[in-house]
């Protein structure tokens, strides 16, 4: 074969790959740019040309061209004018890309929402409400902690990591609270995959109400006749079902085509096959979490299945600014769209430092909060850290602090963990939560230097 042949081959070959990645990856860059577009407009509130201007600007997102019809309440984006996506948004419900679906067929689905509790949150003392205490515990070392906000928001080398809010919680107060310009307290933000923490605890819930078991098997009628049909809901919960999946965001995966392409979540993610007996390998996996979400829907019921994570849990702890996206079939997307203010993110994570009590009430079960920080023994690797039930852990050996993902920070640490870097942190040695929202672009916050930096502001025995 000549030499003029092999090279016309590769060039056929290469413009066939070529080929093969646009068409996976154009829809999944329109479909990302008029998701985030839609919901950052009609539920966070934000101007268009600042969120095009902000999220939309990297590559290769900054390819597509996005839109939004304010009277259609809608987005919409496409690359080079192809592969066009529209979402489309419901109060109550969100943005949610018409994938595959009659826009139609789409605005005429009947939901039962929940409604939400008519107080002015203003007037009442946190937590379940918004007005604070005029006065800080004095051993609390208040200007520790402005040094460290000062450090994060306003010097120019550390402010490049996007921070858009930091709370800081000691014994259950707010002891220190900061946002970005263009963002406070009433701001709602993107959790992205702290939402996955939150499925955890509806979970939870439905065990507390007996309707679920985390040892029985996950009963998901595509599984029924393989192997598959043994994997439970704990495997689920620990990202180690087994699961052929592959996480990755910055080109088309498993993780941005069900997210952006699908109409079904949970069904693309039921869909893929049976790779490790269980428990055997760690593998983050949204679509583990959005499985769970059907199969919270199945233990609900349709008619109060909307209304649940709002009144068995939000409304309870006073997440009164916090909503869940669903996707085309009307499930909840809980791998990753959940918005909440930066107090409502906190009162999540005191939900959790107080061992799943609120005011008296138990809300998660009995156990459920150590079930929830107790690693999964499936083989994961160093640098991913610890995990326990869709929550991250600072788990390592005791001997060696080297051996935790943050070695400067307590063991006992455990943590949401969002794209783009959300945070909340718990640390219930030293009666802390932390929350950090922000819009990371490579300039990313080294929490083992962040938490440390906060936790000196406090008394060492807490």
């Amino acid at each position: 074969m000549e030499i003029g042949q092999i090279l016309v081959g590769i060039i056929v070959l290469v413009l066939v790959a070529a080929a093969i990645y646009l068409w996976k990856a154009l829809p999944i860059i329109s479909g990302y740019g008029a998701k985030i577009l839609c919901s950052g407009v009609f539920v966070c509130g934000r101007k268009p040309e600042d969120i095009i201007k902000n999220e939309l600007r990297f590559f290769p997102i900054r390819l597509g061209r996005y839109s939004v019809d304010i009277n259609d309440q809608s987005a919409t984006g496409s690359v080079f004018g192809l592969a066009k996506k529209k979402a489309v948004y419901r109060k109550g419900l969100g943005a949610t890309l018409l994938n595959g679906i009659d826009e139609e067929e789409f605005r005429k689905q009947e939901f039962n929402l929940p409604v939400a509790p008519s107080i002015c949150q203003d007037a009442i003392e946190w937590p379940i409400g918004n007005r604070l205490k005029n006065t800080i515990a004095p051993t609390v070392n208040q200007q520790q902690l402005n040094c460290v906000l000062d450090q994060v928001f306003d010097d120019p080398k550390s402010a490049k990591n996007g921070t858009r809010a930091v709370i800081v919680l000691y014994n259950g107060e707010i002891v220190a609270e900061r946002y970005a310009a263009g963002f406070s307290k009433d701001s709602r933000l993107a959790g992205w995959s702290m939402a996955k923490s939150v499925t955890s605890a509806l979970i939870g819930i439905l065990v507390k109400q007996n309707k679920l078991n985390i040892n029985a098997a996950a009963l998901v009628e595509e599984w029924q006749n393989d192997e598959r049909k043994n994997i439970t809901i704990g495997n689920l919960l620990h990202m180690s079902s087994g699961q052929r999946w592959w996480e990755y965001y910055a080109a088309p995966s498993d993780a941005t085509h069900m997210l952006y392409d699908e109409q079904s979540m949970s069904s693309f993610a039921k869909s893929k096959p049976f790779k490790y007996k269980p428990e055997t390998i760690f593998n983050y996996s949204s679509g583990s979490t959005n499985i769970l979400s059907s199969i919270i829907r199945n233990a609900v019921g349709d008619r109060d299945y909307y209304r649940f994570p709002y009144e068995q849990l939000f409304y309870k702890i006073g997440m009164l600014n916090t909503l869940m996206e669903v996707d085309t079939r009307g499930t909840f997307a809980s791998s990753s769209y959940c918005f909440s203010t930066a107090r409502d993110w906190a009162r999540f994570g005191l939900l959790y430092l107080n061992d799943g009590v609120w005011n008296g009430e138990r809300i998660l079960p009995e156990g459920w909060v150590k079930f929830t920080t107790t690693a999964t023994p499936a083989k994961s690797t160093p640098n991913e850290g610890k995990y326990g039930a869709h929550w991250w852990l600072n788990e390592g050996k005791s001997t060696d602090p080297s051996t935790r993902k943050y070695p400067h920070v307590p063991e006992d640490c455990f943590r949401c963990q969002g794209y783009e870097g959300q945070y909340i942190w718990v640390i219930p040695s030293r009666k802390l939560v932390i929350v950090r929202l922000a819009l990371e672009k490579g300039n990313c916050l080294d929490p083992d230097v962040f938490l440390p930096a906060l936790i000196n502001a406090f008394p060492a025995n807490a």
